[in-house]
């Protein structure tokens, strides 16, 4: 209880000091949906981005130098993401640790016969259950600075901290208070998922990266990502879907006045 005041109290603080004219310019030019936005919700962001940007513990790996450029924008893209979500700042979320590339982590494979192999792999950025989440500093800013044909780092591995909210199991099904909204979310998401299985495995063209078809908790990040960098086509190809999104985020993106004709249709 004293802690909640405390921290609420800090929170107004930060709120009532001016934004900070550098900080802005940072939005403007890393977050490209920010001159999307109504005045109101460019005021929210911009609240929830230095609460963000104080609250979290911000670690540069492998000779990354932190500066405020990194820290405003890819608190700016998570603010984006909750911007008309209840939320209390991912407050499990202690630490963002940014890399200055991709970077080998351990993985797991386990075959049919329940045999299970480690190697290295490959990543852009993890999110733990109740820790840290990582990220490439140049996939955080590609992201930011344009749709980059539908991914968003920080957005993919923010969506998965949300599919953690209801407890260590990712299964692509966030918490949704209402009962009937989160049978629809698990009807439309379960047919969109088999949908682009089916997709990729045939080869055909999707909006969304394939990378969705491995698992419903990857699907969930992946069509987020498309829901806030690609709206418009998100909306035309996939309408059932941009539906339950755009229920369960309190947004609706292809609604946005397009920033530019650069951004495709």
């Amino acid at each position: 209880m004293i802690f909640s005041w405390f921290q609420d109290r800090r929170r107004a603080k930060l709120r009532e000091a001016p934004f900070p004219e550098a900080w802005l310019e940072i939005l403007q030019r890393n977050l490209w949906q920010y001159a999307c936005l109504t005045p109101d919700e460019q005021a929210r962001l911009r609240d929830d981005t230095r609460i963000f940007v104080a609250e979290k513990n911000w670690e540069g790996c492998r000779g990354v130098e932190l500066d405020d450029e990194m820290r405003v924008t890819v608190a700016g893209q998570i603010a984006l993401l909750v911007l008309h979500l209840p939320h209390d700042y991912f407050d499990s979320v202690l630490s963002i640790l940014l890399y200055p590339d991709a970077y080998l982590a351990r993985d797991f494979d386990r075959d049919e016969t329940g045999i299970v192999t480690e190697h290295e792999a490959a990543r852009s950025g993890e999110a733990w259950y109740r820790g840290p989440v990582i990220l490439s500093w140049p996939d955080v800013l590609a992201g930011g600075q344009g749709p980059d044909e539908g991914r968003n780092l920080v957005i993919h591995e923010f969506a998965h901290q949300l599919d953690m909210l209801n407890g260590r199991e990712v299964d692509g099904v966030p918490a949704i208070d209402s009962p009937d909204e989160a049978q629809r979310w698990t009807e439309v998401l379960q047919r969109e998922f088999k949908r682009l299985q089916r997709d990729c495995q045939r080869g055909r063209p999707t909006l969304l990266d394939c990378y969705g078809a491995t698992e419903p908790s990857e699907f969930f990040a992946v069509a987020s990502e498309a829901f806030f960098q690609t709206p418009w086509s998100f909306e035309r190809v996939h309408p059932e879907l941009y539906e339950v999104l755009s229920g369960y985020f309190h947004q609706t993106p292809a609604l946005w006045r397009r920033p530019a004709d650069a951004f495709g249709p």
